[in-house]
């Protein structure tokens, strides 16, 4: 019987013996790609590629969540896709959502009450199975 710390062992030592060591190839350098900069010896004029690194485009995170609307409201989804595939459109409901955010967002406080006002209250949760 084996522990595990002779298990992991015998792995590494198994492991040493199949991986062979390959030979280094090392290219000379060109001699365009060293120049030295002019009135200095022994200095090294750096590529100009290296000088211009782009910068990293950070992602931006996203977040899943759920969330409970009524029957008609979330069948107007699908018709608002439907809309877009006759335009050669092909949207997510991701995004038909994040567009009507959006567009709230750009509504003033009296505009954004109004359409607040006018939805239907909802329980939250999960609906119950019959």
């Amino acid at each position: 019987m084996t522990t595990k710390k002779t298990a992991a062992t015998t792995a590494k030592a198994s492991v040493k013996k199949v991986v062979k060591k390959l030979p280094v190839k090392k290219s000379p350098v060109p001699a365009t790609s060293i120049t030295k900069a002019p009135g200095k010896p022994g200095v090294k004029a750096a590529p100009q590629q290296a000088a211009k690194k782009p910068k990293k485009e950070h992602k931006k995170k996203v977040v899943r969540d759920s969330f409970t609307m009524p029957q008609s409201e979330y069948s107007k989804l699908a018709e608002i896709k439907a809309i877009c595939l006759k335009a050669k459109m092909h949207v997510k409901k991701s995004e038909v959502l994040r567009a009507g955010l959006k567009l709230l967002a750009e509504l003033n406080d009296a505009q954004l009450k109004h359409a607040l006002g006018s939805l239907e209250k909802i329980k939250t949760g999960r609906p119950q199975k019959h």
